[in-house]
């Protein structure tokens, strides 16, 4: 018998918390979290990445999310997913592949948290944006309502943020998800 999991992905701009948040629902909820491939990629290139080493991160991170989701219990939080990956290509390139826009439809998540950027920006050596936060926290929210996904903005520093992440998951997946 397959057991249904519930996902919940992640999006948002640079340093808008979307790890820690991820990391401490997975806690929560006794689970577990998949992380952000470009993440840890692009952080160990020798050289600047390229287009087609974006590409090749959207193809990693759903097959990281296939193997997290044999370990799940209940519910799975995605640290990203394509539509980051989408509005990236289009910042820099200008075009995304069809494909990528057909992944994005066919792979909807259960539930999206929008991270606001109203905590403070951490710098590291793989950000890029520190002064268009709130520009592409528009671009994904844009894009989570032009396709009628459900979503949820989450706000507020530290255990704020989690409880109103929380709260919002008990209201979307009422008695279905274990606290």
């Amino acid at each position: 018998m397959h057991k249904e999991i519930f996902r919940v992905a992640l999006i948002g701009p640079e340093s808008s918390g979307k790890t820690t948040l991820a990391i401490r629902l997975a806690g929560h909820y006794h689970t577990c979290w998949v992380p952000e491939f470009a993440r840890d990629f692009i952080s160990t290139l020798k050289r600047p990445y390229t287009k087609e080493d974006i590409l090749y991160c959207a193809e990693a991170q759903i097959k990281s999310e296939n193997l997290f989701l044999a370990m799940a219990q209940e519910i799975i939080f995605c640290d990203t997913e394509l539509i980051v990956i989408k509005i990236w290509l289009l910042d820099l390139y200008g075009e995304c592949p069809a494909w990528l826009d057909e992944i994005i439809e066919a792979n909807k998540y259960d539930l999206y948290f929008l991270t606001k950027p109203d905590i403070p920006f951490v710098d590291d050596p793989v950000r890029e944006n520190p002064l268009r936060r709130d520009y592409f926290f528009d671009l994904y929210k844009s894009e989570l309502e032009k396709r009628n996904f459900r979503y949820e903005i989450i706000e507020g520093e530290n255990d704020m943020r989690l409880n109103n992440a929380i709260e919002k998951i008990n209201m979307h997946f009422k008695n279905s998800v274990s606290n």
